[in-house]
């Protein structure tokens, strides 16, 4: 019959050490987290703040990683236009030419934080196997289109296509090289559509909320997978 080598006195003690440093590490990182947690529960939420009629939110919007946030019908078509929104900030690739957010200096609040959105707009009629696709720079006062396709309506929407992932096949030209006839048309034809500085207001709002959300989640995730096994509640820690 073998018999396994009791393990030595050193090799217990280091294991111990390890335990007691990992602990302790542990427990600042709670502290940590539990201190930025109660800091951003104390944020003062923006204004409420509903969106331009006839556009309605999605229901469940705000507790999905993407998709669009509004909808509405346009026409005698029966048009279906639904609105996702991103920060500008998020999609543009490090060194793009844009302005940063964080160029005025402030405090953090709404205005500032979130002063420039990034629109996927989805255009599509009843029985159409197509849908006309947008993507639109959206500012306080004004919104300029950045490229507009022609897209399946099963392709992906939302974040991922702000993002120019998903899609198959010709997209269609580059915005800018198009005729300024035809540039200045699809300007109208969204203006007609309600996609307009008015939207600015409500999504720059919806935004801040959903971000602050997301960020409560997260400490909360986080602190639940750091704490004890044992723990019920990792806000307990101080």
């Amino acid at each position: 019959m073998l018999r396994r080598a009791a393990p030595s006195s050193s090799s217990a003690a280091a294991a111990a050490t390890a335990a007691a440093s990992s602990s302790a590490v542990n427990s600042i990182i709670l502290r940590s987290l539990k201190e930025h947690f109660l800091e951003v529960s104390k944020m003062t939420p923006p204004p409420k703040i509903s969106p331009p009629k006839p556009y309605t939110i999605v229901k469940g919007a705000l507790d999905q990683a993407s998709g669009p946030v509004l909808r509405r019908a346009y026409g005698d078509a029966g048009e279906e236009i639904s609105i996702s929104v991103a920060r500008l900030a998020n999609i543009m690739p490090p060194g793009a030419d844009y302005d940063s957010d964080d160029d005025s200096g402030g405090g953090g609040g709404v205005s500032e934080s979130i002063s420039q959105l990034f629109l996927h707009v989805d255009i599509s009629r009843p029985g159409s196997s197509k849908s006309l696709q947008f993507l639109c720079g959206l500012y306080p006062d004004a919104v300029g289109i950045h490229s507009v396709c022609l897209r399946p309506k099963t392709a992906e929407s939302g974040t991922a296509a702000l993002a120019g992932k998903g899609g198959d096949g010709f997209q269609g030209r580059i915005f800018q090289e198009l005729d300024e006839n035809v540039r200045d048309a699809f300007h109208h034809y969204i203006e007609a559509r309600g996609i307009n500085e008015k939207l600015f207001p409500f999504l720059q709002a919806w935004l801040y909320v959903k971000d602050h959300r997301n960020l409560i989640r997260w400490f909360k995730s986080v602190g639940t997978l750091i704490s004890e096994p044992k723990s019920d509640d990792w806000m307990l820690y101080h």
